[in-house]
């Protein structure tokens, strides 16, 4: 039942698959170049190949021709791209070879639905400004092959007023775009209704922090990776910030930042066309500056233990339970999962004089940075990295092993989790920057809503691993 032979000129060709891949392997190679199998034989030689069942997109059968739609890795940077098997069957009757069809796309979904209704928002001007053209000629392909029906629109206009009957809202842009669909959400006429529809990006801005933390290093600056995992992907459930400054509030999702680290955001904005190689550029020029950042900072600390972070992080991902005394319990059994966290922790000040405070959700802020290594997705708590005053050398070493979280284990960087936090800004001028948007540089209080909003993964918690244990990266 799993297997099927297809003829396209003199190549005859098995298809065949299992619980984990499907394979596509000629049974009489004769020299000839294959034109039912795009994209993956070589002009000089043909062999079996293995995809993943995961990228299997659709398969259909037509008066005899099969067609098998799926994605493959090539290139120097192993990317992911659309290709085709298709062929006549040999010796098959049509209701059979349906039936495989069909068995095969059931067991590449995992028994999910195929077909969704997508919203999808573009923003032509995120990042290098290749988003509409990624979008066209890359991730639309996919959705089309997978018989999918799409949107378009604009943001936060589009997010408020939506109907409550898509599967997905696809945000083809970076961090900034899903930030403004949050707060459309957030206005919405049925907002919790609204926050259960999961959003999906597609990374073709500058940082890409939400992508990296659901897809990994590997695949979450890929956009056919991202598409494919608009099709397989399953909710996953995250906390967001409720973020406050006077009668002012906006949904964060990602982090706050103020300082050092808020400057390189903004003062890089001109160089958006370089991609996220723009942050360093901008944290080396901000180094040589070595600015302090004046400001009055609170917490309900609920753990500042870097070893004990790091063993409850790879407790949740191996499927235990930390113990009760690892996370202490803030939510109470009357609380509802979207309202601001209110435990019984007292404010803690921090009364050392810093270079940058960075708070937020997610490992990855960017490609070069995991900023956050320890953060889980539904926690309850925000994570608040402190860099205390510290010499140049010492920062210049600290971008050595950025990428892999090494920074977390540097004594100088003040690692906290909290259910809140609330800031006070000391100097007269400065930067305050939330989820990569500069807002207006005044007190501000930070509070968790639990669970709040909701992503389409690949897994059921974010993908990058963290498994240094000091700043040399040993594991």
């Amino acid at each position: 039942m799993n297997q099927l032979l297809i003829d396209s000129r003199g190549l005859s060709t098995s298809l065949r698959f299992n619980d984990a891949s499907f394979f596509i392997e000629p049974t009489k190679p004769d020299g000839h170049n294959s034109s039912c199998c795009a994209g993956i034989y070589a002009d000089s030689e043909v062999k079996c190949t293995e995809v993943p069942l995961r990228n299997v997109i659709y398969a259909k059968v037509t008066s005899g021709i099969i067609e098998v739609q799926y994605l493959v890795r090539k290139g120097k940077e192993n990317r992911l791209n659309l290709a085709t098997t298709t062929g006549a069957v040999q010796n098959e009757d049509s209701t059979r070879v349906k039936k495989w069809c069909e068995a095969l796309l059931l067991a590449a979904y995992q028994g999910a639905n195929p077909s969704k209704n997508l919203k999808v928002l573009v923003n032509p001007y995120g990042g290098k400004g290749k988003a509409r053209a990624s979008y066209v000629s890359k991730v639309e392909p996919i959705f089309l092959a997978a018989g999918y029906t799409t949107h378009s629109g604009h943001a936060i206009e589009i997010a408020r007023e939506m109907k409550l009957g898509y599967d997905a809202l696809v945000v083809v842009s970076g961090d900034g775009l899903i930030h403004e669909v949050l707060n459309g959400i957030d206005q919405h006429e049925h907002r919790d209704q609204a926050f259960c529809i999961p959003i999906a990006p597609i990374p073709t801005g500058s940082g890409n922090g939400m992508s990296l933390n659901l897809l990994g290093l590997q695949d979450g600056l890929d956009v056919c990776a991202a598409a494919l995992n608009v099709l397989k992907g399953q909710p996953l459930k995250t906390d967001l910030f409720s973020f406050t400054q006077g009668n002012r509030r906006r949904i964060s999702f990602m982090s706050q930042t103020i300082g050092i680290t808020a400057d390189i955001d903004i003062d890089t904005e001109h160089l958006r066309w370089m991609g996220d190689t723009r942050f360093i550029i901008g944290y080396i020029r901000a180094i040589i500056a070595r600015r302090s950042c004046p400001i009055e900072l609170s917490m309900k600390v609920v753990e500042q233990d870097k070893s004990r972070m790091m063993d409850v992080l790879h407790a949740r991902r191996a499927g235990r339970s930390p113990s009760p005394s690892s996370v202490p319990s803030l939510l109470s059994a009357d609380k509802k999962p979207d309202s601001p966290s209110s435990s019984n922790e007292e404010w803690t000040r921090f009364k050392r004089p810093i270079l940058w405070m960075y708070a937020g959700k997610g490992p990855f802020v960017s490609r070069d940075l995991m900023q956050f290594p320890v953060s889980l997705a539904d926690d309850g708590l925000i994570d608040i990295s402190i860099q205390e005053i510290t010499s140049r050398r010492a920062l210049l070493r600290a971008m050595d092993g950025a990428e892999e979280g090494r920074t977390y284990w540097i004594n100088t960087n003040r690692y906290f989790k909290a259910s809140a936090y609330r800031a006070r800004p000391l100097a007269p001028k400065g930067t305050l920057v939330v989820d990569g948007e500069q807002v207006p540089f005044e007190e501000f209080q930070v509070d968790v809503l639990n669970g709040l909003g909701t992503f389409l993964a690949p897994y059921p918690h974010y993908a990058p691993e963290f498994l240094v244990r000091d700043i040399e990266g040993n594991t």
